[in-house]
């Protein structure tokens, strides 16, 4: 991995975390949802192994093909607009729970369900003020090698195994060693 994570990135756990786990993706990406929720799974997996959290450290990057996904750009807009007023990680999740409904009016309403400040958030949205942030990570990520999502980083080393529950949480369980 070219760029390590830093405070910069957006991040559940500690950075100095024993794993940390980096995931290029965007919201409009079915397997990036599918790896999600695989990651969510493992994430509460280690936490009960460790009997303590903090185990693991997950950092997610956007990494957005506008071609392929045209409403990606968007989305990632709303997750940074919601992250400006605290609230990334309740919009990522939403995002990716409702990934297949990703039109405009489907995210003001998410942003309305998370008691956010519309209009704020619309401002941001129309002036592109977190157009910066998102390119790049979509840069560190080209930088990283990373050509299409997802694409994942365990401990700055590129996880290329099946994505599957067992083969991730034995790389994971590697990588703590």
């Amino acid at each position: 991995m070219f760029i390590p994570p830093s405070p910069r990135d957006r991040y559940q756990g500690k950075l100095n975390a024993p794993v940390v786990l980096v995931k290029y993706g965007n919201y409009q990406c079915l397997q990036c949802g599918e790896v999600y929720q695989l990651i969510q799974t493992v994430q509460q997996y280690f936490d009960l192994v460790f009997s303590q959290e903090n185990q693991v450290c997950v950092v997610f990057r956007h990494f957005i093909e506008s071609s392929i996904y045209p409403q990606a750009q968007k989305a990632a807009q709303v997750a940074e607009a919601a992250a400006a007023q605290g609230k990334f990680w309740q919009m990522h999740d939403l995002l990716f729970t409702h990934q297949k409904a990703l039109g405009n009016g489907y995210l003001v309403e998410y942003a309305d369900v998370l008691g956010l400040d519309i209009s704020r958030l619309l401002q941001d949205i129309s002036k592109r003020v977190h157009i910066d942030r998102i390119n790049q990570d979509i840069e560190s990520g080209y930088q990283s090698g990373v050509t299409a999502v997802p694409a994942l980083f365990i401990n700055g080393v590129r996880y290329t195994e099946r994505w599957n529950i067992e083969q991730l949480k034995a790389a994971i369980t590697t990588a703590s060693h």
